[in-house]
């Protein structure tokens, strides 16, 4: 038995002996070929001079960013979101406790910080009330009204995998509110749900479009057939990339998403940077009026401002049509926001914040008479309950978010939206990480997450001393200068005295920029 032992030891240690032998020679020829490799190549400098070595410094590049995001970053320094903003959508969309202890990690001295004002008789609970009814669409066939605050932006089905879209599209219908359904056209991800939908116009017309690229009237009708089509939103432009149509990388067309779109599968997508129809204001609104003949729905267009002149010019084109030819809503997409994929420069460096964008819209349409005819909805990095509160300040009727959404898919932040190797299935169309995202389970956290956040902007309007988040104005909140002394949002943006358009005589350049 000892000799059966001692000889079965020795065989085991011959046998790992030969085996790390092997292994050894073989890390060494991969060693060898890798240096033979590097010193033969020219395109990369490090690799050239440091063979084998140089190697590690690419990694470690590529690996930095995730290391910085578990390891390095403090709560409040990342972006586009700081690990406090992420922990808040991920607790609120698992429906768990969302209080902390020991104090605020905000730097509340920060310039820009905003500050509510609390008021020393808060609103109780038995005084606080729903969000009252909003109407979009006075003027259209079939107005649409809802109650939320809070909606689901545009994303559309090919940057997000349809699993993601039905959960998306389940929650919405739990939450109560709607979904825009983002550039990529309407697909059967968007209607299984039951939610409202906003069917999204972009540059290419993807869902609406002939066989050579026009706005389709059968098209529209065929949409708006839909009951659950309750808007159409034409996008003039978006966050991620203002001056630049869609993008959608050929890796990403699947055959369902080439069907949809009308292109083939493989082939990248790229939108035209504008519509080729729209040229004007005059050619935007005979756009908005000819969708909401077709269609009978509410229409609306999205924005990232910039230069403003053109607002002017369009708005007194309104009142020389007659207020009905204005569009139902506007969408003011600020430039820090964008899920999409974009040239970097655009997203650095084009367009207004939303903190300039909003009160500028906000207050050109009191300047004209057209506030209440006129909805607005605010977009642009809106994912918590502090952020929503200040666009309802700003004059906001609604806040629309996407990332808050896609954080409460589990999305966490590995900025691989487009390469189709989203490590949660959100946004890729690999089949294996699509397994990961169950639709059912994830479509109860997208809800949560919109209840949690519609109920802590209630707490902030009622420690201001208001009965709804709609009743919020800009003299509820104050923004800290640079001398870290903060100064009331209506002292900052004043509201603007009401113009007679009729012979209206303005000052400078319709084209001014801001």
């Amino acid at each position: 038995m000892w000799a059966e032992s001692t000889q079965f030891l020795f065989g085991f240690l011959a046998l790992s002996s030969a085996l790390l032998a092997f292994l050894l020679g073989l890390g060494i020829l991969v060693v060898a070929w890798m240096y033979v490799a590097d010193r033969l190549q020219t395109r990369q400098a490090i690799r050239h001079n440091f063979p084998v070595i140089g190697r590690f410094r690419y990694l470690f590049e590529h690996l930095g960013e995730f290391f910085r995001q578990y390891f390095f970053a403090q709560d409040r320094e990342e972006l586009p979101f700081n690990r406090a903003e992420r922990g808040w959508a991920y607790r609120a969309a698992k429906d768990v406790d969302n209080t902390v202890a020991f104090g605020s990690t905000r730097d509340i001295h920060q310039r820009g910080s905003i500050l509510f004002l609390n008021c020393p008789y808060p609103t109780l609970e038995e005084d606080a009330v729903e969000p009252a009814p909003l109407t979009f669409g006075s003027h259209a066939g079939r107005p649409y009204t809802t109650r939320t605050i809070v909606n689901i932006s545009g994303m559309s089905y090919g940057a997000l995998s349809g699993p993601a879209v039905r959960a998306l599209s389940r929650g919405a219908k739990l939450a109560g509110c709607w979904l825009n359904t983002g550039e990529g056209g309407l697909a059967p991800q968007h209607l299984e749900g039951g939610c409202d939908i906003v069917f999204q116009i972009g540059t290419a017309k993807y869902g609406v479009r002939d066989l050579d690229g026009q706005l389709c009237d059968d098209k529209l009708r065929e949409v708006a057939a839909h009951p659950q089509v309750r808007m159409f939103e034409i996008k003039l432009s978006q966050g991620a990339k203002p001056g630049k149509g869609g993008i959608l990388p050929g890796v990403k067309v699947v055959d369902q998403i080439a069907r949809i779109r009308g292109i083939r599968v493989g082939q990248d997508s790229i939108s035209p940077n504008r519509h080729p129809d729209i040229n004007n204001h005059h050619d935007l609104l005979d756009m908005i009026e000819r969708v909401r003949r077709v269609t009978g729905r509410p229409v609306g267009f999205k924005a990232v401002m910039g230069a403003y002149g053109w607002l002017d010019l369009l708005f007194e084109e309104i009142h020389r049509r007659g207020i009905e030819c204005a569009p139902d809503f506007i969408t003011v997409d600020g430039a820090e926001g964008g899920t999409g994929a974009a040239p970097l420069p655009l997203i650095d460096m084009v367009g207004l914040s939303l903190r300039e964008g909003l009160p500028l819209v906000v207050d050109r349409l009191t300047e004209y008479g057209l506030r209440e005819r006129v909805r607005v909805v605010a977009s642009g990095k809106l994912m918590v309950p502090g952020k929503v509160a200040w666009a309802l300040c700003m004059g906001a009727d609604i806040a629309a978010t996407a990332r808050g959404f896609m954080f409460a898919l589990g999305c966490i932040q590995a900025l691989q939206c487009n390469r189709n190797t989203c490590p949660t299935g959100i946004t890729t169309h690999n089949p294996r990480l699509q397994r990961g995202l169950d639709p059912a389970d994830k479509a109860v956290r997208v809800a949560n997450y919109h209840r949690n956040l519609t109920h802590e902007v209630g707490l902030i309007a009622h420690s201001c001393g208001v009965p709804s988040p709609r009743a919020l104005m800009r003299h509820h909140a104050r923004e800290v200068q640079e001398n870290g002394r903060s100064l009331p949002l209506d002292q900052l943006f004043p509201a603007p005295a009401s113009r007679t358009v009729a012979g209206l005589e303005r000052d400078g350049p319709s084209q001014a920029a801001p």
